[in-house]
């Protein structure tokens, strides 16, 4: 996490005049960059970027060419190289990598806490990692092999080993000088002290506000409050909702043993909670996390497989229709209506699968509560539905002078809303017990079902009905 400040009027000179009062990189800066970048004027570029935040500095990198970035990342300070690489998309920090001799690269790591360097070293070909690796300190190397040792997306991963502890028998004095003894050696964000017994384990931790507040004499274990360690195996899907439940600013990591091995803080955190509502989204559609760095191929890949999947499940749909060809035949104005029954059902199936989705995410659908959430969208279904059919009803008398025709759109709207709702809410509870993910092919489903329910209604009860 960088510390540096973001561009203000008393520190950014005309040239670096970056951002608009959205905090957007302007369009005439990016201009100067690619100026700058085309004629080769690096010391221009290190002018133009040297007081951006490494956030600015990676979302530049997205609005760049692969040509510009190449000549770019030469330029860069290895400080500012530092703090902008976990900062890039997952394709953008790749190519970026490439460029990036290992040497300037092991020099730049070494300015990250361990968590961001290992995020960075994951992302290495085999054969540049051993060459980063081999030319950075033996600790900072180690503390990075021993990050990657851990699953990916788990606590271990995520954490930071840099951290503070302190035994029980201290003062709050003894601590405050083993702290300002650390210089160089302290955390770059830290906001607790862990209390730990003679086998490291925390059984304890003090805010360092709290601990600033104190008297030097009182001991930390008169001082310390409970703490509950984050196992290193954890997911950090669940680590995020630790946090959030129980409003954590930061957690103790231990191993299998109990052992204080790191920390996990609230930065880190907000990270994990925006990539898990993107790849939610993003899922909802059927696609992966498509940067602005993405290729056309690999966009296609992503999306193709369940664009497939609903072509099987649209062909489903029109062979329920074809069963009902003589009443189309019979009743043209079938095939006016049959459309506007589908797609009611499919937004109705749509809203419900959202609100189910979002829940099964924050854990506020479970097992113990379903039966609930699932009676409450049945009703709603049911309310939707006479309030939809009664209005689309009205417009078909209006249209077509048919009242058994607005009798039977409406029932088949009534029905298809409560089918709606009904596999908004099972398809993702399924998905979810058989530990599939419901973002990824619940809306499929959905689609299926209130396409299926909608055409298999309206046409059966026309055929009831008005033949």
């Amino acid at each position: 996490m960088s510390d540096r400040p973001a561009p203000s009027d008393s520190n950014v000179t005309e040239d670096h005049e970056a951002l608009d009062e959205d905090y957007v990189l302007t369009a005439a800066f990016v201009e100067k960059v690619v100026d700058a970048a085309d004629d080769g004027d690096g010391l221009r570029l290190r002018s133009l970027l040297e007081d951006l935040h490494p956030a600015d500095v990676a979302d530049l990198m997205g609005f760049l060419t692969a040509e510009h970035r190449a000549v770019v990342v030469l330029w860069l300070p290895p400080e500012l190289l530092a703090e902008t690489l976990p900062e890039l998309d997952d394709g953008i920090r790749e190519e970026v990598l490439e460029r990036v001799a290992p040497g300037t690269l092991a020099e730049a790591l070494q300015e990250l806490d361990s968590d961001d360097a290992a995020a960075v070293v994951e992302d290495l070909e085999d054969d540049q990692r051993e060459k980063v690796l081999a030319a950075m300190p033996a600790p900072d190397r180690a503390a990075i092999e021993n990050s990657l040792g851990y699953a990916e997306d788990s606590a271990g991963r995520l954490m930071q080993r840099e951290v503070m502890a302190a035994p029980q028998f201290w003062s709050v004095g003894d601590t405050i000088d083993h702290v300002r003894a650390q210089g160089e050696d302290l955390p770059e964000l830290f906001f607790d002290i862990y209390v730990v017994d003679p086998l490291n384990r925390p059984i304890g931790g003090i805010p360092i506000s709290g601990l600033l507040r104190a008297s030097r004499a009182m001991k930390l274990a008169d001082l310390m409050e409970p703490v509950n360690g984050i196992a290193a195996d954890t997911d950090q899907e669940e680590v995020a909702y630790i946090f959030e439940k129980y409003h954590l600013i930061s957690a103790p990591v231990v191993d299998a043993g109990g052992r204080l091995v790191g920390q996990i803080t609230v930065d880190d955190i907000v990270n994990i909670i925006q990539e898990e509502n993107r790849e939610d989204i993003l899922q909802l559609a059927g696609v992966s996390d498509e940067s602005r760095g993405a290729g056309v191929f690999g966009v296609v890949r992503s999306r193709i497989p369940w664009l497939i999947v609903n072509l099987g499940t649209a062909i489903f749909a029109s062979l329920v229709i074809g069963q009902f060809a003589d009443e189309l035949e019979a009743l043209v104005y079938l095939a006016i209506l049959m459309p506007v029954v589908a797609s009611i059902g499919g937004n109705s199936g749509t809203q419900a699968l959202t609100v189910a989705v979002r829940s099964l995410a924050s854990r506020e659908l479970t097992s113990a509560n379903a039966p609930r959430i699932l009676g409450r969208e049945v009703m709603v279904g049911l309310f939707n539905g006479v309030c939809i059919g009664t209005l689309l009803g009205g417009v078909a008398w209006v249209w077509f002078r048919e009242p058994l025709l607005s009798l039977t759109i409406g029932l088949a709207v009534l029905i298809n809303l409560v089918a709606a709702s009904l596999a908004g809410t099972l398809v993702p509870l399924a998905l979810d017990r058989l530990d599939r993910d419901p973002a990824v092919a619940s809306p499929v489903f959905v689609t299926w079902i209130t396409d299926t329910v909608g055409f298999l209604s309206f046409l059966g009860l026309a055929g009831i009905i008005l033949l």
